[in-house]
Formats: structure tokens, C-alpha cells, sequence
């Protein structure tokens, strides 16, 4: 065979399926003996290995420099340059202690973003995992064992049971191959596969003549022609969605970036405003003007806003952790708390992803079967009685006897080897205490044509055969029923009550298989002689079902204002019947080929409605994903297998199952549930609410007091101007409080309280309130009264204490050091006034209770101390605390007033006051 470059083969197209096999031999340029070496290696060369390609490498350097690419920070930037600028003023020093306090919250913010961001970064470098790492071709003729990585279209690959597919191939011979693709197509059950060519309009589920890279073959044996390999297969289209899919910013993190671009405007604006008033209006000299717009500066920037919200964050994620939620990236664990759809995958997240033995027909009777999965923990029920398992020892012994599936080693991480279906069959006889510990003497295979699968066992000298299969199909191989332990004759209405009752159990998507059995005389009789004469024992129906808790927790979702919707890969009967199970209305129902016909606009009105979509594929799960988000939902999407990474990259938040979860989905996941419970997203989504809570508090907090000092300073210059023109038109005396005081202020109050703030519990109705409007900011209505009743109370009293020292004492430092003082002890008192709102109580928090004590004794050491010298400050006397004392009352019991009234205007009463 000669070699040829890849414009001589025909691989356009994904309608593979669509071809025979000799017009696919002969587009790939191969034949059933494989490629030659020669041909191979030149391929290679075209095509390229077949891998996964990971995204463009991350510098760590520029990451670095990003956290320092914010609008807050380049405010911190110019408030350090202002108080270092100072210094080239005529008679001044440039003040250090400023700027080196600013520089310092800078360098340890962006130090702490780096390390998450980094670590989060990595969503792309497990796909090369994905791929097998050796595989059998035919090559010259012969089979050999290559690296999958080496695998070129038209390699003929051979295919075992328990084998990784390593590219996508179109099968070329099979005999009973079955593969399990639900990390693909989200299809729970086996897929049985065929050769024979396909019409163009079949979904990837039930390609059969098709296999896919990152499937297994769990039964049978065959050959398929590659035809598709690396980025170029179904899973590296996957991985080319993730790559290409931005890594937005999410609201919150959108939103304080906007509150930090309002603050510089505000900051830019108040020092023009400032300067020109003072210009105009009072007697202060240039440079008395520019310290005082320099003041200003330091005491509108709220410099520990990035930090306190990235540290908030962090402590919300480690809680998450704490509930088996592992976050990967900060700024969700926010957007988390404010989702009102969750778009969930059905398979492995409201499913066991086990298929389990459901109900069986014996006789004239129908079972129903307890428990869920691989449990051996079950009870055969009959009218909601429980029964003796004896009672169905006939059927359960033959779906145990005619079965390949065995127990796996304990050493192995699985707990059972073979086909679902099998395992299932398994697990409900094993409830019963029947085991496959019987001889097998022969076994005739099941094959798609055949539909059954017939065994002859050994046991005590006899010889039984035992047939399992489709129902109809077994039934045309017997001629009498076991009922209530005596055979009786196969009449045509038995029959047809059996195929009645074969139906039923399928229309509650039961997967349903039939059981017979006769003595042998002969084992090596022919196959029609073998399989004819049976007696019909019964049914069982299985289905993968949902997880026990998921009910509970999809209820409290919608409880809490979450509209929660599944879309999956399976069959639409099933998706149904599972769907109405757990409370979804599966009236309406959508599959992925209602979805590809319906135009984008129709498709937002359709979502609305939907709750159920069955047999999507990953771009129809990411045009549903984007057409909730176009309706203005914030949309929360699970999933585990590969299908799903696609649409957990695009959503507001993605989450992946930690323990079903590919690796692919995980890396490409905004947090992970570790312990794969639906219930631990509710949790979740009450830790987001409660952490969003708290930034809220430290933010009214924050602004609130510089809204105060910001006020103080120009209030007080203007009104200082005119009471005391003199003093005030001096140059460095002409300041209400200087900036270290300010810096002080800010620090001790975005210090350890507004840290422990991010650490307040939970509001009692969390979950009892509807999701966030997504274009409702932090600052709301209620915050902005908040900020200003506060920042003007603050003022007012604030300085009334000044000047009333200063008219007093005649003496800038007395009446510096009382406002000063003021300050620290007034905003570690509306602190409680701010939680009061979230129905927090007073010793609710005791970290916040340790981080007040510490702050007022930090202020304590500043005033009676040598520190006192750095500050500019004196230590107070009994009268002046009498005096802050007072004037603290009047704030906090002033703004507790206030908020109660606030409160009750907006109709925002918190549950617990």
C-alpha cells in the first residue's frame, strides 16, 4: 500500500455511520489485514498523535501581574503615590507609613489571588489522560500492541471485552460487542453493536455500529477501521469546546470591579470638587489644599475591599469543603448562593448510575424489589408485604446462572466485572442469597440478532439449560409456565398476558428481560433443539433509579426559588419515568432533535417551560445552557461524564460529581461534589447565600465608615474654614485627621472585624428566599440607606465632638485624638447595627465578639503607648471617654433606630431580631 497525504483520503464529515463497510475501507485507503508500518508511520506524521491537546500553558508571571490588573487597585496605587508625592512639597516628608501600609495590603492581596488562581488554571491538563494507553491493530498483516497515541485513521483495531476504545472507529465485524458510553452519551445502559450501515439522522447514542474514544467494551469481541482520531473524535470536539469557551468574569466579580471604577470617579470628582472649593472659598494656602485632597483620597478608599472579599471567599470555600463541596474557583462560591435554575444531567447525579432489578412477574404475581445499586441490602415485596426470596427462587437462579458478570477481586476498585445489565440480574439474586456457583457446561452467546442467550449448567449429575433474553423472543421458545410452583401449558392468553404485562413494565421504563429453563439430556445437542421446549419462569425489570435523597433535595431547591431541569443523554421513555419520580413534570418533555429544530427565540420561550430533555447531545445541552442564560437565569449545570464538561465550562456554575466525575468534567468544573449528592448542591447553594450575606455586611460596613470620614474631612475643612480661619489656613494643621489616623481607622475596622464578619452564620431563611435578581447589586436599596444614615450620623456627631474640643481646648491635637477615637469605638458598634438587619444576635459570632476586643484594645495601645508619638495623639482622660461614650450612644442607638425604620418601609424585617 502506498502512502498518501491526507487530502487523498476521504475524512470529511462525521456520517461515518452513514457508510458500508467496504465504502469506509475504502475512503481510509485500508482493507480488513490493516495498514503497513511504511503507511502507518506516514500518517502519523499527517495526522498527528492521537491525543487530547491541552490549551495554551499558563505563565505564572502574568498571572501574578493580573491580580494587580483591577481598578481598586490602581485607587490603592494612587493613594500610595499621593502620600509619598507629599515629600516633594516645599517643608514636607513624604509620608512612608502611608504608603507603606497600602503597598503592603497590595502585595498580600495579590499574593493570596495568585495562589487560587493558579491552582484553578489547570482545567485542560488531565485530557491526555483519556486516551488508552496501548491497544491491539493489525498491522502488515499481523496484530500488534502499539501505544494508543500511535493509532492513525485507517488502522484496523482489534477490540476486547474489558478493552479502552482508543479513537473513534466504525466497526467492521462484531460478535456480542458490547460497549458502556454513558461518559460519552449519557446512556446508562450497554450499547449492542452491529455493522451494517445507518440513516444519516441517528443521534450518537444509537450509532451501533460506531465506537468512540473513552468508551469500553464490556462484552463480546470485534474489529472496527479508525476513522476519526485526537482532536478530531467526539470527545476531542469535546475538549475543543472547553478550550474555546471563556472564562468570563462572573456578576460579583463584574460588579466590584464597577464599585471600584465608581469609587475612583467618586474619589477624582470629591478632590476636584475640594480643591476648588477651598480655592474659592477659604483662605488655605496650595499646599493645604493638596494635603487635604490627599486626606481625602486615603479616607474614600476602602484599601482592605479586595483583600477582605478574596479572604471572605477563601473562608466560604473552606466551609464548602467542610460539606463535601470542593470549590476551584473563589468568586462562585458567590454566584453559587445566587443561581435560580440548576440544569442537571440525569445519569450518575439524580441516578444511582447502576442499573438495579426493579420488579419482577412470577407467576401470577408481580414483586417489587428494595434497594438501589450494588446494595445487597433488599426485600422482595408483594403488595407492600414482604415475602420469602424462596418464593422467586425459579427466575432469580436463572438471571444468576444465565450471566458472564462476576464479583471483582477486593483488590479492585470496582466491585463487579461485566455488562450492567448482568450485574444487575446478579445483585437481585445475590438479595436472595443465590450465587453463580454452579458448573457451566456450554453456553450459546447472546447476539443482537438472536436477542437471548442461552447456558447449561451442571448440578448433582442433571443438566439444565437456562435462557435469558428479550421477552417476546423467549417466549416463542417455550411451550409451558411455572405457576405457584407446577408447570402448566403455554396457552396464547397466557401469552398474551405476558407480553401485556412485558409492556407495562416498559412503559415505566423498565428495562425488561425474560427467563426460561428446561432439563437436557443431550448439552451437545444443536442450538434449535437446545433452545426449544422451555419453560417460561418470568420477568424482571430494571432501570437505573433515582438516588434515595435526591427527592428531598430537588423539593427543598425549589423550596429555596430554584427551578431545576435534567437533561440527559438517555432515551426519552426513561428520562420520563425517572423524571416523574423525583417531582419533575414530564409533560412537554423535549428530546435533542425537538431542540436542533427549534430556532434560538423559540428555544428561550421552549426552557421555560421544559423540565425534561431526553437524548441531547453536548451542544444541545449547551444551546439549552445558553438560552436560560439569554432569558437572564443564573444557571447552575452538573454533570460527570465528558459529555457534560462542555456545558459546565459555559455555565455561571459548573459542577461536576467527585466520584462518578471524569476527569475532563472535573478540570473543567467550577467545584466539585465529592461525595456525588444532590443534596450537598442545596447545601451549597445555603453556604453561597449566606457568604453573599456576608460580603454584603463588610461592604456596608466599609463604606459606611469612610462614608463618615470622607464627610468629616470635607465637611469639616469647609466649616473649620469659618469657625477658625487662622488655624485652617495654616498648611499640615489644617487637617481634621490625618491620613495615618485614617489609614488606621480603615485597617482596624476592614482588619479583624470585617474578616470575621466572612465567618457570621447563616440567616435562619437562607433557603426560605427567592434567588437574587441577577442584576441586583451588593449595594441595594437597604445597603445605600444604610451607608448613608451612618456615614452622616458619623459626621454630625463626629464633628460635634471636634469642635467642641477644639472651642474647649484650643488645642488641634485634644480634639484630633477624640475624633479620632470616635471613630474606632462608633464603627465597632454599628457592626451589630449591620447584622441586626440578617438576624444575627449579639454573641452570635464569636469570632467577631474576639475581633472587636482585639481592635479596641489595638486603639487602647495607639493612645497609651509611645506609639501615641507616631500617631499624633494623646492619651484620652476619664472626661473625654465620658464624652466619646456618649457621643458612641447616640450613633449606634440613632442608627439602630433607623435600620429598624428602614427595615420596616422596605419590608425587610430580619426573621430574628
Amino acid at each position: 500500500m502506498s502512502t498518501e497525504t491526507e487530502a487523498d483520503l476521504d475524512t470529511n464529515g462525521d456520517d461515518w455511520h452513514t457508510r458500508s463497510v467496504d465504502r469506509v475501507l475504502g475512503d481510509l485507503d485500508t482493507n480488513e489485514d490493516g495498514l503497513t508500518q511504511a503507511t502507518a508511520e506516514s500518517r502519523l506524521e499527517e495526522y498527528g498523535h492521537n491525543e487530547i491537546h491541552e490549551g495554551e500553558d499558563i505563565s505564572p508571571v502574568e498571572l501574578f501581574v493580573s491580580q494587580f490588573r483591577d481598578v481598586l487597585i490602581y485607587i490603592l496605587i494612587f493613594a500610595a503615590l499621593l502620600s509619598l508625592g507629599v515629600g516633594f512639597l516645599p517643608g514636607e516628608d513624604p509620608n512612608y507609613v502611608d504608603a507603606g501600609l497600602i503597598l503592603l495590603i497590595l502585595l498580600g492581596n495579590g499574593i493570596f489571588g495568585f495562589v487560587q488562581d493558579y491552582r484553578a488554571e489547570q482545567a485542560m491538563e488531565k485530557l491526555r489522560e483519556l486516551s488508552a494507553p496501548e491497544t491491539a491493530v493489525l498491522r502488515d498483516g499481523e496484530k500488534r500492541t502499539i501505544a494508543a497515541t500511535q493509532v492513525v485513521p485507517g488502522d484496523i483495531v482489534v477490540i476486547e471485552q474489558g478493552d479502552a476504545i482508543p479513537a473513534d472507529a466504525r466497526l467492521i465485524e462484531v460478535t456480542n460487542l458490547e460497549t458502556m458510553e454513558a461518559p460519552l452519551t449519557g446512556e446508562s445502559a450497554s450499547v449492542a453493536k452491529e455493522t451494517g450501515a445507518l440513516d444519516a439522522a441517528t443521534p450518537l447514542a444509537e450509532r451501533s455500529n460506531m465506537v468512540y474514544m473513552n468508551t469500553d467494551a464490556v462484552k463480546g469481541h470485534g474489529k472496527a477501521v479508525v476513522v476519526e482520531t485526537g482532536m478530531d473524535t467526539e470527545v476531542g470536539g469535546i475538549a475543543s469546546q472547553i478550550q474555546e469557551a471563556e472564562e468570563g468574569k462572573t456578576p460579583f466579580q463584574e460588579e466590584v470591579d464597577e464599585l471600584g471604577r465608581r469609587i475612583g470617579y467618586g474619589v477624582g470628582a470629591l478632590i476636584a470638587l475640594v480643591v476648588v472649593v477651598q480655592f474659592l472659598f477659604t483662605e488655605a494656602d496650595g499646599i493645604a489644599i493638596l494635603l487635604t485632597a490627599v486626606t481625602l483620597a486615603v479616607a474614600a478608599v476602602p484599601e482592605g475591599l479586595p483583600a477582605v472579599v478574596t479572604l471572605t471567599l477563601a473562608l466560604g470555600s473552606k466551609k464548602m469543603v467542610d460539606k463535601n463541596a470542593l470549590v476551584r474557583r473563589l468568586a462562585v462560591v458567590e454566584s453559587l448562593g445566587a443561581v435560580d435554575v440548576i440544569l442537571t444531567d440525569k445519569t450518575g447525579t439524580l441516578t444511582e448510575n447502576q442499573m438495579t432489578v426493579k420488579r419482577i412477574a412470577f407467576g401470577d404475581d408481580v414483586y417489587q424489589v428494595t434497594g438501589a445499586g450494588l446494595d445487597l441490602e433488599g426485600e422482595f415485596r408483594r403488595d407492600d408485604e414482604t415475602v420469602d426470596p424462596a418464593t422467586l427462587e425459579p427466575v432469580l437462579r436463572c438471571g444468576a446462572f444465565c450471566n458472564n458478570a462476576e464479583r471483582a477481586p477486593d483488590s479492585e476498585d470496582e466491585e463487579y466485572y461485566g455488562d450492567p445489565t448482568e450485574v444487575a440480574l446478579l445483585v437481585s439474586a445475590e438479595k436472595a442469597g443465590i450465587k453463580n456457583d454452579v458448573e457451566r457446561v456450554r453456553e450459546v452467546p447472546f447476539s443482537s440478532e438472536r436477542k437471548r442467550m442461552t447456558v447449561v449448567v451442571e448440578a448433582e449429575g442433571d443438566h439444565v439449560a437456562y435462557m435469558k433474553g428479550a421477552p417476546e423472543t423467549v417466549l416463542e421458545r417455550c411451550n409451558r409456565v411455572l405457576v405457584d410452583g407446577e408447570m402448566r401449558e403455554l396457552t396464547d392468553e397466557t401469552r398474551r398476558q405476558i407480553l401485556e404485562r412485558t409492556e407495562s413494565f416498559a412503559g415505566d421504563a423498565l428495562r425488561v428481560i425474560g427467563f426460561a429453563r428446561k432439563a437436557v439430556d443431550d448439552p451437545d445437542a444443536d442450538e434449535d433443539s437446545l433452545e426449544r421446549g422451555l419453560v417460561f419462569l418470568g420477568l424482571q425489570g430494571m432501570i437505573d433509579p433515582p438516588r434515595a435523597e435526591v427527592d428531598e433535595a430537588v423539593t427543598d431547591c425549589r423550596d429555596a426559588g430554584i427551578r431545576v431541569v435534567m437533561a440527559t443523554g438517555d432515551n426519552l421513555e426513561t428520562a420520563k419515568a425517572i423524571g416523574g419520580e423525583i417531582g419533575f413534570d414530564p409533560d412537554g418533555a423535549m428530546t435533542g432533535a425537538d431542540v436542533e429544530g427549534l430556532s434560538d427565540k423559540e428555544l428561550r420561550e421552549a426552557v421555560e417551560d421544559v423540565e425534561v430533555f431526553a437524548r441531547v447531545s453536548p451542544d444541545h445541552k449547551v444551546r439549552i445552557l445558553e438560552a436560560l442564560q439569554a432569558n437572564g437565569h443564573r444557571v447552575a449545570m452538573t454533570g460527570d461524564g465528558v459529555n457534560d464538561a462542555p456545558g459546565v465550562r459555559n455555565a455561571d456554575v459548573g459542577i461536576a460529581m467527585g466520584i462518578r466525575g471524569t476527569d475532563v468534567t472535573q478540570e473543567a468544573s467550577d467545584m466539585v461534589l465529592q461525595d456525588d449528592n444532590f443534596v450537598t448542591i442545596r447545601d451549597a447553594i445555603a453556604e453561597g447565600r449566606g457568604i453573599f450575606d456576608n460580603i454584603r455586611k463588610f461592604v456596608n460596613l466599609l463604606l459606611s465608615a469612610n462614608a463618615g470620614e470622607v464627610l468629616t474631612v470635607f465637611i469639616g475643612v469647609l466649616v473649620g474654614s469659618i469657625l477658625f480661619p487662622e488655624l485652617f489656613a495654616a498648611q499640615s494643621e489644617a487637617l481634621i485627621l490625618t491620613p495615618v489616623m485614617l489609614l488606621w481607622i480603615n485597617l482596624v475596622t476592614d482588619g479583624l472585624p470585617a474578616l470575621a464578619l466572612g465567618v457570621d452564620p447563616k440567616s435562619p431563611d437562607v433557603l426560605e428566599r427567592e434567588p437574587r435578581e441577577s442584576n441586583e447589586p451588593v449595594i441595594d436599596t437597604r445597603v445605600l440607606m444604610s451607608i448613608l444614615t451612618i456615614g452622616v450620623t458619623l459626621t454630625v456627631v463626629g464633628l460635634v465632638v471636634f469642635f467642641e474640643a477644639l472651642a474647649t481646648f484650643e488645642e488641634l491635637l485634644v480634639a484630633q485624638t477624640l475624633l479620632f477615637t470616635f471613630f474606632v469605638v462608633s464603627e465597632m458598634g454599628i457592626i451589630q447595627v449591620i447584622r441586626r438587619r440578617f438576624g444575627q444576635g449579639v454573641l452570635s459570632n464569636r469570632w467577631l465578639v474576639g475581633a472587636v476586643v482585639s481592635s479596641l484594645i489595638l486603639q487602647l495601645l495607639v493612645l497609651y503607648t509611645p506609639i501615641a508619638g507616631l500617631f499624633g495623639v494623646y492619651g484620652i482622660d476619664l472626661s473625654g471617654w465620658l464624652d466619646i461614650v456618649a457621643a458612641v450612644s447616640v450613633v449606634v442607638v440613632g442608627n439602630y433606630l433607623l435600620s429598624m425604620a428602614a427595615d420596616r418601609l422596605l419590608g425587610t424585617e430580619p426573621s430574628i431580631d
